[in-house]
């Protein structure tokens, strides 16, 4: 069955997911913040700013304004940057219906209330009417998505009906998806994986082996493990696709901007300046703070996390925080 879908956000994951959507049939709209994507939209069919050389539809529609976005919608998918996440909501809570199915696919963490992305959607639309409220998380880059390469990924929420309608609503021939019923560690692993992706980079970016990346990788996922379980998640959730799968991939990948700025950094170069060059939104820089607080929160020990957040403050150097890592005292696995 067709449904009207607006999408949120125009960047390369946003727009990735709209393409394969209006493949599926449904019918789509995307909200850009930035005018000239939407004109790239419209005018030539590609967003030439987050996902170029994709050729897009003609009738998938690109608008600067949230209530065109959101007019006629039956599901909302929040594609935004997790910072902009609850001042669009509060934009857009005048336009929302208790019918609505919203799927958030934000991978991150509020920097200042260490909210996962769907409590902060709760707590903005829950002062009109309770969401129907799913995640979606796993395994994806934007581009080979919209490419159309075979890809599998998570849709979890606490209400079954929600995850089997987006299940079936948003899957494809090369879009697979799996529910789940625990969407704490689905976001959990969403948003810290970012963060350890950064850690991966350095290592390369330091021109280490495979033998400290594969280390790095598998303690990483113990950290993301320990806080995920503290906030609520189960244990198996981590190593699954939104957890170990999305970890693999954001730490191994080349399309991962995480990994990158890490590299960057390893070689030397500022975190603002690295910045300053990307055109999208390396989420594990900001999430790395929240996380930091997060497992101070929880009294959760997360020593590869921890370097990061140091390494991106300008409190250490990438080969002094390596240093610190493998001179900590020793224990049991």
């Amino acid at each position: 069955m067709a449904h009207r879908v607006s999408i949120i956000g125009a960047g390369g994951w946003g727009t990735a997911l709209g393409l394969t959507l209006h493949r599926l049939g449904h019918t789509v709209r995307i909200w850009a913040y930035e005018p000239e994507v939407v004109e790239s939209i419209r005018a030539c069919h590609e967003n030439r700013l987050f996902l170029p050389a994709v050729v897009l539809p003609r009738d998938l529609v690109a608008t600067n304004d949230l209530a065109e976005a959101l007019e006629g919608a039956e599901i909302v998918v929040s594609a935004m940057p997790s910072h902009v996440c609850r001042p669009l909501y509060v934009q857009m809570l005048a336009h929302l219906q208790p019918e609505l199915v919203f799927v958030s696919a934000t991978k991150g963490l509020e920097i200042e209330t260490q909210m996962r992305m769907s409590e902060v959607i709760r707590s903005v639309v829950g002062r009109r009417f309770p969401p129907r409220l799913a995640v979606l998380s796993g395994p994806s880059f934007a581009r080979e998505v919209a490419r159309g390469d075979p890809t599998a990924v998570v849709v979890a929420s606490e209400d079954g009906p929600t995850t089997t309608l987006i299940q079936k609503e948003f899957s494809s021939r090369t879009l697979r998806l799996y529910t789940s019923t625990d969407p704490i560690g689905v976001e959990m692993g969403a948003a810290v994986k970012n963060v350890i992706a950064i850690a991966a980079g350095v290592v390369e970016g330091l021109g280490l082996g495979h033998n400290p990346a594969a280390a790095l990788i598998t303690r990483g996922l113990v950290e993301m493990t320990r806080l995920a379980c503290a906030c609520g998640a189960r244990r198996e959730t981590l190593t699954g696709l939104a957890g170990l799968g999305d970890l693999v991939l954001t730490c191994t990948g080349d399309l991962s901007r995480n990994r990158y700025v890490g590299i960057e950094l390893g070689k030397g170069r500022k975190l603002p300046e690295i910045l300053s060059s990307m055109r999208m939104v390396a989420e594990g820089v900001k999430t790395t703070e929240a996380t930091v607080a997060l497992a101070s929160r929880h009294n959760i020990e997360m020593p590869i996390t921890r370097q990061v957040w140091r390494i991106l403050a300008g409190e250490t150097s990438p080969r002094e925080a390596i240093r610190e890592l493998m001179e900590r005292s020793l224990k049991e696995e």
